[in-house]
């Protein structure tokens, strides 16, 4: 974990955090998880990231996911 926020600490911005936790090597894709949770609650998740994900996932769970953050929106939790 303190390794985590080492990485966001150290970064410019979330796609740079994200680079800073995969480098540290061991189990980087746990602390690249907990270090983009980190880094989107200060930078947002830029558009271009946010959408090459999206287009990863098949229609019924993207629409999962657009309700849900409509849901989000709605209750004042999350902005896009």
């Amino acid at each position: 974990m303190p390794q985590a926020i080492t990485a966001f600490l150290e970064s410019t911005g979330f796609e740079d955090a994200i680079r800073n936790a995969i480098s540290l090597g061991g189990d980087s894709d746990t602390l690249a998880a907990i270090t983009g949770s980190i880094a989107e609650a200060t930078y947002g998740i830029p558009d271009d990231i946010r959408d090459k994900a999206l287009s990863y996932l098949d229609q019924p769970l993207r629409d999962a996911y657009q309700r849900w953050e409509a849901y989000l929106v709605g209750r004042g939790a999350a902005k896009r």
